[in-house]
């Protein structure tokens, strides 16, 4: 369960649609633009938000809108949808040394803790929502002008 960019890029990539969707076609070459990346990586991710139901893509002139209320998706949603890694937050180390009372024991030690830590994170992940993301972006983009 690691986290790459991949989440906070498709958390980008539903914030400008929901931004921007009412004044401009929402493409993949739009949102690297404004993301400053790569259209394929923003491809692929519309891919997987799509297959999550995140958002819908309308080919030619269409482009992307995103498909439920904003209040409604919650970071777990997106981060469930892109990422691909999601079984362990922490990697362990292959070979503790069975030898040493330290890594004979590191598991027991240690691995109860780390899944604690891990269910917690995901519970925070459920509490926060794009809605808190498109009004705090909508007040930093206000104080501006």
């Amino acid at each position: 369960m690691q986290v790459s960019t991949k989440f906070t890029i498709a958390i980008h990539i539903l914030a400008a649609a929901s931004y921007f969707g009412k004044e401009y076609k929402i493409t993949s070459e739009f949102l690297a633009g404004s993301i400053g990346c790569n259209p394929v990586i923003v491809r692929n991710l519309m891919k997987q938000l799509k297959e999550a139901g995140l958002i819908s893509v309308r080919r030619g002139p269409g482009g992307i809108e995103v498909t439920r209320p904003l209040d409604q998706i919650t970071f777990w949603d997106v981060y469930d949808a892109v990422e691909t890694s999601k079984d362990q937050l922490f990697n362990f180390h292959d070979s503790p040394n069975p030898r040493c009372p330290v890594g004979r024991n590191i598991h027991k030690a240690l691995d109860g803790k780390l899944q604690d830590i891990q269910k917690q994170f995901e519970q925070d992940l459920r509490r926060h929502n794009l809605a808190e993301v498109v009004g705090d972006l909508a007040s930093a983009i206000q104080k501006e002008s």
